[in-house]
């Protein structure tokens, strides 16, 4: 299945087993709760979705990528306590709480949230030593003798073995204890979340290559959703700063020489139609004849390429409004207490307090915040002239 329904998947799951009875209880008991396991190609989003999902759910949210750990830090290190057995003293080995566990106890601590996703990325990349603890932790739900809590559900991401040489293959009796789902890349859901529409034309004309993974002599040569991804945010930031994009610059993302130089070949056309069509020009209704009459002689990747470039700009007008009306609607909202009797420094102060909050427990997304941000700056800046207009009026008073 594509990223999209994944998430889907896994967000009906969480949901699932967060349902209480009437007791408080939950319906699913922990032990029947499997940890869900996201296969798939690398750089098609497994990771990126996590973040969403949390907030989506509103509840917490723990990652860790497993190869970073060792032993010792996944499941606690060993000390020696005395215990008493039948009246006699033993030395007795206790392990400390496993570092990935504690981080699960502070982000409780941290956003008071009780329910998350403790997820574990490259699960089935872990080295010898940590193997048999991880066969552990997805089977009984522990690290060493400390035990998830009750409320955090386990997602674990992995690449299949042709992706990566460090690849350990799980057993069935581990299988059969997870809730496995296959994950492909796929361009149509993947454009829908793009930022350029550069590559958005380029790969509506070279869809099939939006994702490769081919050995050759010289190794790997591959191109990832993430490489586009990422592509499309520096291309979007050099086109504000005036800077220029080659096949060089592009192959540090598309790590696969040909596909490489056909995109860079491709955007510096893709550029020149942009200046030759006027595409800003067009968008407000300042075209002409010989415009139109151009692109309708014109070969059809330049056509498409047009489009594309005229559907970018909408798209990012849209946005813009969205953005906007979001703002707009925030700002109404708040100032509506005013009507309340309640000034406007009480109003900025309850702002401040209401964004701390949701942010203390990851409940914005940056688009969200930097919106909050904004209605902040706008609220205090009102309160601002309105200290300034009552000193001035204190002060005309006085004379």
């Amino acid at each position: 299945m594509n990223i999209k329904r994944a998430k889907q998947e896994i967000k009906d799951s969480i949901e699932a087993y967060l349902t209480k009875d009437n007791y408080g209880e939950y319906k699913i008991p922990s032990i029947r709760q499997r940890p869900i396991l996201l296969m798939g190609p690398p750089g098609i989003g497994k990771t990126q979705i996590m973040e969403q999902i949390a907030r989506e759910c509103e509840i917490g949210l723990v990652a860790y990528t497993i190869t970073h750990h060792t032993r010792q830090s996944a499941i606690g290190l060993p000390f020696i306590r005395e215990k008493e057995y039948s009246g006699q003293t033993y030395s007795v080995t206790e392990y400390t709480m496993s570092e990935i566990i504690a981080s699960v106890y502070e982000k409780i601590e941290q956003t008071g949230n009780k329910e998350g996703i403790l997820f574990i990325d490259e699960i089935n990349c872990v080295s010898e030593t940590l193997a048999p603890t991880m066969l552990q932790f997805l089977q009984c739900k522990m690290f060493g003798n400390q035990k998830v809590p009750d409320g955090w559900i386990i997602v674990a991401a992995g690449n299949p073995p042709e992706y990566n040489k460090s690849v350990r293959d799980f057993d069935v009796v581990t299988l059969d204890r997870m809730k496995k789902i296959d994950v492909e890349a796929d361009y149509e859901v993947w454009k829908e979340y793009a930022y350029q529409a550069g590559i958005l034309a380029y790969l509506e004309i070279r869809k099939e290559y939006f994702y490769r993974m081919e050995t050759t002599v010289d190794g790997k040569a591959f191109v990832t959703a993430r490489g586009w991804e990422d592509l499309s945010q520096l291309l979007k930031v050099y086109e504000e700063l005036g800077k220029d994009i080659d096949r060089e610059v592009v192959f540090q993302y598309l790590q696969h020489l040909k596909i490489a130089k056909d995109f860079a070949n491709y955007y510096e056309l893709y550029k020149k139609y942009k200046e030759d069509y006027g595409i800003e020009r067009i968008l407000k209704g300042q075209w002409n004849q010989e415009t139109i009459g151009r692109l309708k002689f014109a070969a059809f990747d330049e056509k498409l390429s047009v489009v594309g470039l005229l559907n970018g700009k909408l798209s990012e007008m849209f946005a813009e409004s969205y953005r906007q009306d979001a703002y707009v609607t925030e700002l109404f909202g708040w100032l509506k207490q005013l009507k309340t009797g309640k000034t406007l420094s009480q109003v900025v102060k309850e702002i401040h307090e209401d964004f701390n909050e949701k942010k203390k427990k990851e409940k914005l997304g940056k688009a969200q915040e930097h919106m909050l941000l904004d209605v902040i700056k706008t609220l205090e800046s009102y309160e601002q002239i309105s200290k300034a207009e009552h000193l001035e009026a204190e002060a005309e008073f006085e004379r």
